[in-house]
């Protein structure tokens, strides 16, 4: 049974993994009785915040699970208590749940809930390490950290065997039982493993005797002190994949080198009445390598702790709930990861393709308004100053069924401070005054009338704060009559008297360089000064009714969404998602 609480996909691509799925399917692979053919799993460690790059993961492993009626595990790899808070499990969950996902299943017996955690496999991992060690396949070794790392090798130089390589197993057993009981300090002792007789000259260094547990007493957010040895991420993954019965195990390029000990282990412990076949396959594809941001955890916690932004949500960082409060909806972001599809090679995917898709999911949803970004003063001085006329416009011009929204037209209006010049440029139709005994320009006000400038007035230091107009009463925009001034310049516009006024954020991309951390380049030195600024607008009246997270195409500037932590009830705060169309140029 499919699992229906994963939102819908977009238009599918095919794509290798697809194609091994389907293969997969087509020869029963994983048919096993009580289980779904496919069982994906997005396994991320709780040290940090998701960014842009485990959206793509996440929608893949997900979306393969929902696309052939399987079911994905989320599932937390806790085995570094060091780092890992509880803070970044539920930020984790959230952003699964935001992005459109679930772990819950409807299968057979009913509803199955699958988040899991590496560390509820804590006692049979440590059976099955028992067991290499009788076997003969892992070993206890003393050597310091910096004797361990000459002896491995490099990749031009084999490694030699560590010394105690060929300890007694009983020797092992019991010696990687006193580091369960707490007898020695960290890294006094590590547990190894024995792939081949002949490992440590192997060209792969993933399987020169890998270690797989080590000592670290360090209190566990799940099992409090219970442990003071943990296993590591390469013995923990495919044990986890293969006690829950995971068919397609995906994992980024990196991982590739280390597919032999995934193979090997499981072998090894199927072999040893673990498991049975088949076990779990890994499969590679390319990480998401997108222009103009970082996605390294390191960069991004630089940035957090020297208050280079506001924060993990920021919304010009590139973590989901960054993009989130900045605007993305998850349907965007789920197009984006099928459209740039999945291979087995690196490249870069530029910023403009993940803005083209917020474009398009937006336009269609998003309620149109009207804001004056930069404010300048347009004074009709024909026009009673008490006088009120109503306007209208479509909530959405594409959709009629939407409505009309209202505003008024009044003796004071705000306009844009570029919509006037003293001395118009060659093609400007907007507002410019008369010039000699030529009269000024006559501009349609939207939706409102026909005006003609007259005059304007300036300040102290010469700078212009208001721009006076007439205008023709029988050119009001929908009234008989109108069509018969044609004029070419057409500006927005909002009444003064009952304008919003709000705090807008306009955001632009973090990152100047569009690859700012490639070739070691210093990524501080490529932040965009213009990265972020603060505007007082004025908005039409009816915008005092935003909610949080409630989207807007204002037109001509662009998609803006009601600030989800700064708003409040009649006093949103607007962010800008993205521009209109692409216009990025660094400065």
């Amino acid at each position: 049974m499919s699992n229906d609480k994963n939102s819908p996909a977009p238009a599918l691509t095919s794509n290798f993994l697809r194609a091994i799925v389907e293969a997969d399917l087509a020869a029963g692979t994983h048919s096993r009785a009580g289980l779904p053919p496919v069982i994906t799993r997005f396994p991320p460690e709780p040290n940090g915040y998701l960014h842009v790059g485990h959206a793509k993961s996440i929608c893949l492993n997900f979306g393969l699970a929902r696309d052939y009626n399987g079911r994905c595990h989320l599932r937390f790899d806790d085995t570094n208590p060091a780092k890992e808070e509880q803070e970044y499990v539920d930020t984790i969950i959230d952003s699964v749940k935001w992005l459109g996902f679930s772990y819950d299943y409807q299968g057979p017996q009913g509803e199955e809930h699958h988040l899991h955690y590496a560390s509820d496999y804590f006692d049979q991992l440590y059976a099955m390490a028992e067991y290499l060690i009788t076997a003969g396949f892992a070993y206890v070794d003393s050597q310091s950290a910096d004797d361990m790392a000459a002896n491995r090798g490099n990749f031009g130089t084999p490694g030699k065997n560590s010394p105690f390589r060929d300890r007694p197993r009983e020797e092992s057993l019991q010696l990687f039982r006193d580091m369960k009981a707490g007898k020695f300090a960290d890294g006094e002792h590590i547990l190894r493993a024995k792939t081949s007789a002949d490992a440590m000259a192997s060209p792969n260094m993933n399987l020169r005797d890998p270690a797989i547990y080590r000592i670290r007493h360090a209190h566990h957010v799940r099992t409090g002190d219970a442990w003071c040895i943990y296993p590591m991420y390469d013995y923990t993954h495919p044990i986890s994949d293969a006690l829950e019965q995971i068919t397609h195990s995906i994992c980024t390029l990196e991982f590739q080198d280390h597919r032999p000990f995934y193979d090997w282990l499981l072998a090894t412990l199927a072999e040893g009445g673990f498991f049975q076949q088949p076990v779990p396959r890994q499969y590679e594809f390319s990480r998401l390598n997108l222009t103009y941001v970082v996605t390294s955890k390191r960069k991004l916690r630089q940035l957090v702790d020297e208050n280079i932004v506001d924060g993990w949500d920021d919304p010009r960082m590139p973590t989901i709930v960054g993009l989130r409060r900045r605007g993305y909806t998850p349907e965007s972001i789920q197009l984006f990861c099928e459209r740039i599809g999945v291979t087995k090679s690196d490249g870069w995917i530029d910023m403009s393709t993940l803005e083209g898709c917020l474009r398009e999911d937006l336009d269609p949803k998003a309620p149109r308004a009207t804001a004056v970004l930069r404010p300048l003063k347009l004074i009709v001085d024909n026009f009673g100053e008490h006088d009120s006329v109503d306007c209208q416009s479509p909530v959405h011009p594409h959709f009629p069924e939407r409505g009309m929204r209202q505003f008024p037209f009044t003796r004071e209006l705000w306009i844009e401070a570029d919509d006037f010049m003293e001395t118009p440029s060659k093609g400007y139709f907007r507002y410019y005054p008369p010039i000699g005994d030529a009269p000024g320009s006559r501009v349609r006000l939207r939706h409102g009338f026909v005006t003609e400038c007259t005059g304007y007035d300036k300040d102290a230091d010469g700078k212009v704060v208001a721009v006076h107009v007439t205008h023709f009463p029988d050119s009001k925009s929908g009234t008989p009559g109108s069509d018969n001034y044609k004029v070419k310049g057409n500006i927005h516009w909002v009444s003064a008297a009952t304008a919003l006024e709000a705090e807008v954020r306009l955001y632009d991309r973090l990152f100047s360089d569009p690859q700012p951390d490639a070739g070691g380049k210093d990524f501080i030195a490529a932040l965009n000064p213009n990265a972020k600024e603060v505007v007082t607008a004025y908005l039409e009246p009816g915008m005092s009714a935003a909610l949080p997270d409630q989207r807007y195409q204002f037109e001509r500037h662009g998609y803006f969404v009601a600030d989800r932590v700064d708003s409040s009830a009649g006093k949103p705060v607007f962010n800008r998602i993205v521009t209109l169309k692409d216009s990025w140029v660094a400065k």
